[in-house]
């Protein structure tokens, strides 16, 4: 390698002391094309994703300032003229250089490279995850694919149990250490029972993104890993805890570093768990860097050493970093701390959705059901209010009023009597409390089931119902509203959907009133 160049500090403290090379601590946006070196063969590079990424503000970057990364990074391509490059993102900037390549495109200037782009899975080229990636450049696509047949990727499965021997065997390249000489392999706090509940309501049960399972399947390859992610995250890789009964934890260091690719003789120089798992998480698998390395070179895999061969010879670095500690369960959160989870049972796919939530905008927290549907570009919802219950009063046959009628008695003693006060105190694990969200979630989603059995017998009323509420609220527009057509087809669940909602949420406005009104009286 001639040269290199990465803006962050620790990483190139951990390049240095695991490759003995000695990369620029430098923005490529301020490197002056002249003070690159001449006569370079192969150009490489991974400008920073942050802005292309769907993860980021939901795939809300700001492209243009994303762009100029790209930019700089084919300028300096143009500059230089290497016989081979190449450049890896993630998947979405594939379509944006497409577009941005043709006439009048802000890349159209280097439409002359001979970029062409591939999105390609990794866990095709034996990185046991699932990471899809784009890799950009005039290098040969054919030599990269010849790599597929017999790369056969580990489990994460095979990794954890690996990594958990007393003999360890990386499960890639087939080096070998004592357990007691593998860094970065301390396991975290298990997950409390409502940490468990929270990612396990973000992973199958989330408001709006598609379900995934709870815990992650340990005989596949894992999802992709991330830089960030926190103990109660819909990104973090959670498994179950090996004999213990209901106990999940998520991953170590090292584990995501070798789903990620890296040997388990490479070590993370950075001064905290945070850095550690940044480094991880923004790498290019160095597995998949290795073959690249190769196609750069001209060479297929029949012309290749495996990757087991090609590391014999690797050995840990010297100084060992120190251990870092992993994060720790929260003890106490923010007053604020919001509250925004789906009915399981009155949810459908698409974020068409009854949630519970909390509104900590005002004087007191205002706990509520709300109710979205729609697509993810209009979404629309119905209050559910005293108006609304008034009118399915209106609408709904005696015959159905009477089916409905001891479930939703039954709900509103039970919100009635519920403790919703301190609701949000036990939520931010500053106090006590008679009722945690959960239990009211939990119970809330057992109403909607007995609701929905209750309709079943009258189910012929239920479309013409959803379709006078809709125009209630949302007058002469109603008729235009999108997917309302999937509304009418599950027309049972919004009917019980909307029955909870206008009979708890009136009651859970009167706690929020009697506790402002307690606080007035305090204050006085």
């Amino acid at each position: 390698m001639v040269a290199s160049y990465e803006i962050w500090g620790p990483a190139n403290e951990t390049n240095f002391k695991n490759n003995a090379h000695q990369a620029q601590t430098v923005d490529i946006r301020r490197l002056a094309l002249e003070d690159l070196p001449t006569d370079i063969d192969i150009v490489v590079g991974s400008p920073p994703c942050t802005q292309f990424s769907f993860s980021n503000r939901g795939g809300g970057g700001d492209l243009a300032d994303g762009l100029k990364d790209i930019i700089r990074f084919l300028s300096i391509v143009d500059h230089l003229k290497p016989r081979m490059w190449a450049m890896e993102n993630v998947p979405r900037v594939a379509k944006i250089i497409e577009k941005e390549m043709k006439l009048g495109g802000a890349l159209a200037d280097f439409a002359h490279l001979g970029c062409v782009t591939h999105v390609v899975d990794m866990a095709e080229y034996g990185i046991p995850q699932r990471r899809r990636r784009c890799i950009a450049g005039n290098f040969d696509i054919g030599l990269l694919e010849s790599f597929k047949p017999g790369s056969d990727a580990p489990t994460l499965g095979d990794v954890v149990k690996a990594l958990g021997a007393e003999q360890i065997i990386d499960p890639i390249y087939g080096l070998q250490l004592e357990r007691a000489d593998l860094i970065d392999h301390v396991e975290e706090d298990l997950l409390s029972s409502e940490e468990v509940r929270i990612n396990r309501a973000n992973k199958m049960t989330h408001t709006v993104y598609n379900a995934m399972p709870f815990p992650d399947p340990m005989d596949r390859t894992v999802r992709t890993i991330t830089a960030t992610c926190t103990r109660v995250s819909r990104e973090s890789i959670v498994i179950a805890a090996p004999e213990q009964d209901q106990a999940y934890r998520r991953l170590t260091l090292r584990e995501r570093a070798c789903l990620q690719g890296f040997p388990i003789t490479f070590q993370f120089y950075g001064a905290n768990y945070g850095q550690k798992l940044r480094m991880i998480g923004n790498a290019v698998p160095p597995a998949f860097s290795f073959l690249m390395g190769r196609v750069l070179q001209g060479c297929g895999a029949e012309a290749s050493p495996s990757l087991r061969e090609a590391s014999r010879e690797l050995k840990r670095p010297k100084p060992i970093p120190a251990e870092t500690p992993p994060d720790r369960a929260g003890a106490r959160y923010p007053a604020n701390r919001t509250f925004k989870f789906a009915i399981p049972s009155l949810q459908l796919k698409s974020g068409v959705r009854f949630e519970l939530d909390n509104d900590c905008s005002g004087a007191v927290v205002d706990w509520r059901v709300s109710f979205y549907f729609g697509t993810s570009k209009a979404i629309h919802s119905i209050v559910l209010d005293e108006g609304i219950r008034g009118r399915l009063s209106l609408e709904v046959s005696s015959a159905l009023q009477k089916a409905v009628n001891p479930v939703l008695e039954q709900l509103s003693r039970f919100v009635e009597d519920a403790d919703i006060a301190n609701m949000q105190t036990v939520w931010t694990h500053q106090g006590p409390g008679g009722i945690r969200p959960f239990m009211l979630l939990d119970m809330l989603d057992d109403f909607g089931s007995s609701l929905m059995t209750a309709i079943e017998a009258h189910a012929e009323e239920a479309p013409k119902i959803i379709e006078s509420i809709i125009r209630y609220q949302h007058g002469a527009a109603a008729s235009s509203l999108p997917g309302l057509g999937k509304l009418s087809r599950n027309a049972e669940t919004i009917l019980a959907g909307l029955l909870v909602g206008s009979t708890v949420n009136p009651l859970l406005r009167a706690h929020a009133q009697r506790s402002l009104e307690q606080e007035f009286r305090a204050a006085g």
